[in-house]
């Protein structure tokens, strides 16, 4: 068992539930979460207050999964992110689990 952790800008969240079912990861958790990138933008810099940083609207997913599900799911990913006209694409990581109950 693994744990796997995907991360994507929030307009992909439905993306990312599709890539999991064919996956056949069925169960998993998700989060919102605010994404920064720490390169000067455009935005940011003609802003009224250069020094905040805006994020982004993220999604994070995780799952305890097995690890030839996890192998799928990182297919399907480099698959969707191959075709991507923006500079967001889905990332995800692969922790390995010592113990669990």
């Amino acid at each position: 068992m693994k744990l796997v952790i995907v991360t994507a800008v929030e307009e992909f969240q439905k993306d990312v539930l599709k890539l999991f079912k064919k996956a056949n990861i069925e169960s998993f958790s998700s989060h919102d979460i605010d994404g920064y990138k720490n390169a000067p933008s455009v935005l940011r810099t003609s802003s009224w207050f250069p020094s905040e940083a805006v994020g982004n609207e993220s999604q994070l997913f995780f799952s305890f999964t097995n690890e030839s599900h996890i192998e799928n799911l990182f297919n399907l990913i480099e698959l969707f992110n191959k075709n991507l006209e923006t500079n967001n694409p889905i990332k995800a990581v692969v922790l390995p689990i010592e113990k669990h109950i």
